[in-house]
């Protein structure tokens, strides 16, 4: 039996109502403006999350770390690898061989304070703009999300 060729319009719906390419291309977005305010220390949104899970955890190993960032050890690793060679986190051995920890040095806590005014000034400035009801039910709607994943 021939199956039928796609066309344009067939892929109109996952296009529009797709959760997982829509969140990731709201997140990319995001990404970028607050990319944009972390500028001046040379420094990505996604970089000053690590910081902040490692200054919330620290020293904690690389599996900790993964589990908590919902990232996998490999991500990780090659996403540490940047803040490493600039001198903000330290690698140590673990208490087990296997194990390395990731602690923040008196460099990357420095660049931390200063990235928090400035994560704060993007953090307003979305929420003006998307309107602060709607920040604070998006953010309860994506911790009950993070919630039920951890429960898996």
């Amino acid at each position: 039996m021939a199956t039928k060729n796609p066309t344009v319009q067939d892929f109109l719906e996952p296009a529009q109502s797709c959760l997982c390419f829509n969140l990731r291309k709201s997140a990319r977005v995001l990404t970028q403006q607050y990319d944009a305010f972390f500028r001046p220390l040379r420094l990505k949104s996604t970089q000053f999350s690590l910081l902040v899970g490692v200054r919330l955890m620290g020293p904690v190993t690389i599996n900790r770390l993964a589990e908590a960032m919902v990232m996998d050890r490999t991500t990780l690793t090659r996403n540490l690898k940047p803040l490493e060679t600039q001198g903000l986190i330290r690698t140590l051995p673990g208490a087990d061989r296997r194990e390395r920890d990731i602690t923040l040095t008196s460099s990357g806590q420095l660049v931390l304070s200063k990235a928090l005014p400035l994560w704060k000034k993007a953090q307003e400035k979305i929420s003006q703009e998307i309107g602060t009801d709607r920040t604070t039910r998006l953010l309860k709607d994506l911790a009950v999300t993070i919630q039920g994943n951890q429960d898996r």
